[in-house]
This record gives structure tokens, sequence and C-alpha cells, in this order.
């Protein structure tokens, strides 16, 4: 049983995933604007945040990154529900720190496949290394949190999963196509710079690591450890 806050102004559509979801064996709260949304995700540490994009009060975008902000509620999964469905609107919601994507009119089953995956993604996740250090370089994964020895690094939610990425695959070479799909969860079809802009600004907040990612050329990137990690 997982706890899943619903953050949904639409009353009938609330109602019929909170119902499946409880049907499922969960444990569901549901808020009908963002700042109440805000206020459950902080009482109660969902396992797992259904936000749509379109609240009353608050953009879901904007609660988005709110939640990815904080620390407690960082590494919660959120899965953005929205009526835009064009590839550029999914970029941007990633771009957010936003996890999944769907679509609406939506089954209620495909939502229920989303939600099941994300949930054991998540329970992967915590079973993993939460804390890594690469000589200077520290990540705290559950924290959601980047040091280069003492200074602490500003990193977006996307630019963390980005290294985060990097990090579990590490001496082993990405194509963008690769990092599209699995980190922005976008069509590698699809003609975009969007990771050569953000392994830019990823190796740009590294500073004096920034060789940590190096470039193949012709391929995509490698996260290379320094030797005396």
């Amino acid at each position: 049983m997982a706890r899943v806050l619903i953050v949904e102004d639409e009353k009938d559509i609330r109602d019929v995933v909170a119902f499946n979801l409880k049907q499922a064996g969960h444990e569901v709260f549901g808020a009908s604007t963002g700042d109440e949304g805000l206020r459950l995700a902080r009482a109660h540490k969902p396992h797992l945040v259904l936000l749509d994009v379109m609240l009353p009060d608050k953009s879901g975008t904007e609660v988005c990154k709110i939640l990815k902000r904080e620390p407690a509620t960082a590494g919660v999964p959120i899965i953005m529900l929205t009526a835009k469905g064009e590839e550029v609107d999914r970029v941007v919601g990633f771009e957010l720190g936003a996890d999944d994507y769907v679509v609406k009119p939506f089954s209620m089953r495909e939502l229920l496949l989303r939600v099941q995956a994300m949930l054991r993604r998540g329970v992967a996740g915590a079973q993993t290394e939460e804390l890594v250090e690469l000589g200077s370089l520290k990540i705290d994964h559950a924290a959601h949190r980047v040091w280069i020895g003492e200074e602490e690094i500003d990193l977006t939610a996307l630019e963390f999963k980005l290294l985060w990425t990097f990090y579990q695959r590490k001496n082993r070479v990405q194509t963008r196509a690769r990092l599209l799909d699995d980190v922005w969860g976008v069509s590698p079809d699809i003609t975009t710079r969007t990771v050569d802009t953000h392994v830019k600004r990823l190796r740009e907040k590294l500073g004096p690591l920034c060789d940590l990612i190096e470039t193949v050329r012709g391929v995509g990137y490698r996260f290379t450890p320094a030797p005396e990690s």
C-alpha cells in the first residue's frame, strides 16, 4: 500500500481516480487547489503525487517546482495530468522535475499501470545507494543535494536526475537518444538539442569537475569518475 496524493480541481476526475487507487489498495488524499496539495504533501509525505497542470490558484507546474525544491518532498515521484499532448509540453514538464506525464483523456487502466510502474521504481530506488562520494563530489540521492568539497551546488530537479543517471551508468557511453528516453521520457525520434544544452549547464555547475562528463564524438556522453575515487 502506498500513499498517493491527487491534486486535481475537477471533482469527477479526482473521485474516480481516488476510487480506483483505493480499490488497488492505496491510501489516497485529494486536493482541489495547489495550496491544498502542498499542505497535504507536507503533512502526509506521499509516495506519489498525481498533479493536474491547470489548477485554480497555483499552476501545477509551480506546485511541481515547489515540491521538487523542498528537501522533504524532492524525491517524491510526480505524474503530471494535463490536456496538453505536444512533445514540447512534455519537455517543459520534465524540465520542472516531473517524473511522468499522462495526457487527458486517459484510460484508468493506463493511469494505474503508470502509477504501479512509478511506485516500483521508487522502491527500487530506495534500495540503491543514497549517499555517493566520488573524490570531492558528493551526491545525496534522498535529499537531491550535491556538493563539491564543502560547497553545495544548486541543481534543478532535471539536472540532478541527469547527473544521477550518469552516475548510475558510469564508464558507459550514453547516447542522446537513450538520455532523451530515460531522463526526459521523450521520443528519441524528435530533433532537439535539449540533451546538449542540459549537459552544458551541468558541466558549468560542476566547475572544476566538469571533465567527469566526457563527450564521445558522434555518439553521446560518458561519466568517468576521477581515478582517485
